[in-house]
């Protein structure tokens, strides 16, 4: 007897899944962040060191030197950078534009950070090594207004600063920019002081890790530099995309010659599985990387394995006398152990590249994690379900639906 309630069931929820994949499809993909390799800029590999002996090389100071060097970027009207810091002592800048000046980015970068205080008449009285480490922090007034507080290292030179300077300006320049200019309003002792203005909490905040950022100077040394042209790239996204149209042809072709119903299926949900990783690459603001489409095509492949298995499974449940429902039962019960180890030892491997590898692998290994995540959702949990459906409503009940023939089937 067949059950309708179930097929009317199935064909909702693809055509849902069909409604959605047509109709935000082109904007979800519109929406990801195509890496250098892809639309073409140029990559820099810096080494820090610092400028004065008494500083070491740790995480503080690549974080405040990645802060500066993001700092100049801007000043030099390029958007959205990608800024990496690599352990033990390297910074690596991507700068995913054409429009970009290379040769002015590279020397704007290069300079050492240094911040300095100077006086009306331009001497420099103070540097950003006086400050303590992190002593730049955001405070409040009495009004709840913000403000910036600083402490410095001697507060005995402060001292004997804003008693030279007491109620003249005092400004605070990176490199030649200055970045603000309050007066000096009393002679501070403690070597604790406050920077009021009309600030809002972004702007002192901004100023705070400035100054924290100055009070650790480094300087950069090039050791690689890699240009892609933005048609190299076009050529290297067109060909991409045209290999995953061939390759997923193919897969169609095949599921579908081989495991029927079930591989129509898994064509179903292999479109979702692609749909849905599109979705999250956006929700992750990712930038997508010739890496992490390999990454993705690799998770295809392992979908795609996923629902092998499973078919397979019940191919051999089929041919061994059992009925369509008991072969799909034991059929999948059988294989999800199996298919759950495949994932969560690739996950593990993921892990250790992400941990140990630099940023393109760590781009490889994010994408693979993630699609290996999404399949599991999709092609292990979500194929089932949908072919539990189809199942269910008795409308294929023959086992050549199932790509096994009548003379392959053996008696209980």
């Amino acid at each position: 007897m067949v059950k309708w309630g179930r097929f009317v069931l199935f064909l909702v929820v693809v055509a849902l899944l069909g409604t959605l994949m047509t109709t935000t499809t082109k904007d979800v993909a519109g929406n990801i962040t195509l890496g250098l390799d892809l639309q073409g800029g140029f990559e820099i590999l810096y080494e820090v060191e610092p400028l004065e002996a008494t500083h070491k090389v740790d995480i503080e100071l690549l974080k405040a030197t990645a802060y500066m060097i993001e700092k100049r970027i801007n000043i030099g009207g390029v958007a959205e950078p990608v800024i990496e810091t690599e352990l033990p002592n390297r910074i690596r800048v991507k700068i995913a534009s054409q429009s970009a000046d290379q040769d002015k980015l590279r020397e704007l970068i290069g300079k050492p950070a240094v911040l300095t205080f100077r006086d009306e008449a331009g001497n420099i009285i103070l540097r950003g090594s006086d400050l303590a480490p992190n002593g730049a922090a955001v405070g409040y007034d009495e009004l709840r207004r913000p403000l910036v507080t600083i402490k410095f290292s001697e507060p005995k030179k402060l001292e004997d600063v804003t008693r030279a300077n007491l109620h003249k300006r005092m400004a605070i320049y990176l490199d030649e920019n200055m970045q603000t200019n309050p007066t000096i309003q009393a002679v501070i002792t403690g070597g604790s002081a406050q920077i009021t203005g009309d600030y809002t909490q972004e702007s002192a905040q901004e100023l705070a890790d400035l100054l924290n950022s100055g009070a650790m100077p480094a300087k950069l040394i090039e050791k690689q530099i890699t240009s892609v042209g933005a048609s190299l790239g076009k050529i290297a996204l067109e060909k991409t995309v045209y290999a995953g149209y061939i390759g997923g042809a193919l897969i169609i072709i095949f599921m579908l010659l081989v495991y029927r119903m079930p591989g129509m299926i898994a064509n179903i949900t292999l479109a979702g599985f692609t749909y849905f990783c599109l979705v999250v690459l956006d929700w992750m603001d990712a930038t997508l990387t010739l890496p992490g489409i390999a990454g993705f095509i690799l998770a295809v492949g392992m979908a795609v394995d996923a629902n092998i298995i499973t078919y397979e499974r019940i191919q051999e449940e089929i041919r061994s006398g059992k009925t369509i429902l008991s072969a799909f039962r034991a059929g999948e019960r059988r294989s999800l152990v199996t298919i759950l180890d495949a994932h969560i030892t690739t996950l593990i491997a993921t892990g250790v590249l992400f941990y140990f590898g630099t940023s393109s692998i760590q781009g490889f290994a994010i994408v693979l994690a993630m699609t290996l995540i999404v399949s599991i959702i999709t092609n292990v949990f979500g194929s089932r379900f949908l072919l539990w459906l189809v199942i269910r409503s008795n409308m294929f009940k023959k086992p050549f639906w199932f790509g096994v023939k009548e003379s392959e089937i053996g008696e209980l």
